[in-house]
């Protein structure tokens, strides 16, 4: 695939919008994902994404997509990759999440908007203020 000049913006911007949700998704046991890949349970995967996602995304926002690979050797921690669908009102964003011992990391891999502009930065800001929309607000508690 060739990277375009725009993608390590919208890597930003998914990132920063599913960092809490990968807090989430690393409160799941390595050895139950590597299990439920390698078992091809990926309605199981799909549930612990869908769990992780609803504190802070409107329902089916953020889902598992066509599923995921792991990748486990003797000499290497395990690396869990996930495909995931962000799919905000008017714009869908397929990509991989990485999950390391030490990190993650998201991969871009295409953006289909409903309505796409002639300029990719314009999409861009679109895809922001999407994710930010479909966001779920918390109302802060206040004090007696």
């Amino acid at each position: 695939m060739i990277r375009q000049s725009h993608s390590s913006a919208r890597e930003i911007i998914v990132a920063d919008a599913i960092g809490d949700i990968v807090s989430e998704l690393r409160l799941v046991d390595v050895a139950d994902y590597i299990a439920f890949i390698r078992l091809e349970h990926f309605a199981c995967i799909s549930d612990i994404v869908d769990s992780a996602a609803e504190l802070y995304f409107m329902p089916r926002t953020l889902r598992l997509g066509n599923g995921g690979q792991v990748h486990a050797a003797w000499e290497d921690a395990p690396r869990i990759e996930l495909d995931l669908e962000l799919r905000p009102s008017g714009a869908t964003v397929y990509f991989t999440l990485t999950l390391e011992a030490a990190r993650a990391g998201v991969e871009v891999n295409y953006v289909a908007f409903d309505e796409p502009d002639s300029d990719p930065e314009a999409n861009t800001a679109f895809l922001r203020s999407a994710i930010e929309r479909a966001r779920i607000r918390r109302s802060e508690p206040t004090a007696p």
